[in-house]
C-alpha cells in the first residue's frame, strides 16, 4: 500500500501544510517511526517527538502550524489516524459464507446465505442470524438467540439462551453474554438459588471485549446501549441497562439494577453497586467505588467516590496528615507543659 499525503489528507479531511507528493508506506508510532511511515500526535506528552522523529509525515492538532515534517492539521488527530488505518489496511472478508460441515446446527434456525459459521460452532434450536454475521470457531449460541447483521462472534464466545444482539456487534473470544444472574434467597442460614429468567439485550454498534460476563435479568432484561463499549475482563451483573455510548474500561464491576444513563465513563478497576441511577455524561475515575447516585455531567474519584475536585482536597489533606499528627503532639507537648 502506498499513498501520497496530499490524496490521504483528502480522504483524512485534514489541512496539508508541506510536501504534497510525499509517499507514504505505512503508520508507525511517533518514537519508532521510520522514513516512508506516517505518525501522528495528540497527546502532548509526545510533542517532544516531533523534530527528532524519523516519520516523513505527521498528524498533529491545530495547535501545531510550523515543523520541518509535512503535518496534516486536524482537530482530531486520534480520529483522523484511526482512519489512515482504514485506508492502509482495509477490511478484508477472511470468512467466506457458508455453513462448516462441522458445526452443529439446531434445529428451525435461521441462518442467511451470507453469514459465516465456523467449525464447531454450536447453534441450539431457533436462533436467528442475519446478514453478513461472522459466527467463528467454537461459539456456542443458545436456542432462541437473535443476531443482527455485520456481527463478529469471535471463537469461544458464549452466547446463552434467548439473548437479543443488534446490529455490527463484536463479541471478542471468552466473553459470555447471558449467564445466571447472582441471585439468592436466605432461608434458614442457607442461600437458595432464584431462577434467572430474563434475558440480555445488546444494542447496534456495541463492542465487548474478551473474558467479559454479562448476566441475564432474573426479570425482564439485562442492556446494554447503542454504541457502548466495553473493554475486557468487565463484570455487568443481572438487570443493570447502561444507556447509549458509553466506555466500560478493564475490570469495573456493575452491580444488579444498576442504570447508566448516555455517555458514561467508567474506568478501570470502578466499582458500583446495585440500584443505583448513574446520570448521562458521568466520569467515574479508575478505582473508584461508588455508592450513591450521580448527577448528570459530574465527576467522580475515590472509594468511596466524591466529585472529583472535593477528593482532590481530601487526598491533598490526607499527604499532609504525617505533618499534622507532629504539630498536634507538639502543640498537646506545649499545652501539657503549660499546666
Amino acid at each position: 500500500m502506498q499513498i501520497t499525503t496530499a490524496e490521504l489528507a483528502k480522504k483524512l479531511g485534514a489541512e496539508l501544510i508541506g510536501d504534497a507528493q510525499l509517499m507514504l508506506y505505512g503508520l508507525a508510532p511517533i518514537e519508532e517511526a521510520r522514513e516512508g511511515d506516517l505518525a501522528f500526535l495528540s497527546n502532548k506528552k509526545y510533542f517532544k517527538y516531533l523534530e527528532s522523529t524519523k516519520a516523513s509525515a505527521v498528524i498533529v492538532p491545530p495547535e501545531i502550524k510550523e515543523s520541518t515534517k509535512t503535518l496534516l492539521i486536524h482537530p482530531q488527530p486520534y480520529y483522523a489516524f484511526s482512519q489512515a488505518l482504514r485506508v492502509f489496511y482495509p477490511d478484508k472478508d477472511k470468512y467466506p459464507s457458508g455453513i462448516s460441515d462441522h458445526a452443529v446446527i439446531g434445529d428451525r434456525c435461521s441462518i442467511h446465505s451470507s453469514a459465516h459459521i465456523g467449525a464447531y460452532a454450536v447453534l441450539e434450536d431457533n436462533v436467528n442470524v442475519a446478514e453478513n454475521t461472522k459466527i467463528l470457531p467454537g461459539a456456542f449460541i443458545g436456542s432462541d438467540c437473535r443476531i443482527g447483521k455485520d456481527c463478529i462472534i469471535y471463537p469461544n464466545v458464549t452466547v446463552r439462551e434467548g439473548t437479543r444482539i443488534g446490529n455490527r456487534v463484536i463479541i471478542h473470544s471468552g466473553t459470555t453474554i447471558g449467564s445466571d444472574g447472582f441471585g439468592y434467597a436466605q432461608l434458614d442460614g442457607k442461600s437458595h438459588k432464584i431462577p434467572q429468567v430474563g434475558i440480555v439485550v445488546i444494542e447496534d454498534d456495541v463492542e465487548i471485549g474478551a473474558n467479559c460476563s454479562i448476566d441475564r435479568a432474573t426479570l425482564g432484561e439485562t442492556r446494554i446501549g447503542k454504541g457502548t463499549k466495553i473493554d475486557n475482563l468487565v463484570q455487568i451483573a443481572h438487570n443493570v441497562k447502561t444507556g447509549e455510548n458509553c466506555i466500560i474500561i478493564s475490570q469495573v464491576g456493575i452491580s444488579g439494577s444498576t442504570k447508566l444513563g448516555n455517555n458514561v465513563i467508567l474506568a478501570g478497576q470502578a466499582g458500583l453497586i446495585g440500584h443505583l441511577s448513574i446520570g448521562d455524561n458521568v466520569i467515574v475515575a479508575a478505582q473508584s467505588g461508588v455508592t450513591h447516585d450521580l448527577e448528570d455531567n459530574s465527576k467522580y474519584l475515590g472509594s468511596p467516590a466524591h466529585e472529583m475536585m472535593h477528593q482532590k482536597r481530601i487526598e491533598a489533606a490526607l499527604n499532609n496528615l504525617p505533618d499534622y499528627l507532629k504539630r498536634i503532639r507538639e502543640i498537646e507537648k506545649r499545652l501539657k507543659d503549660m499546666e
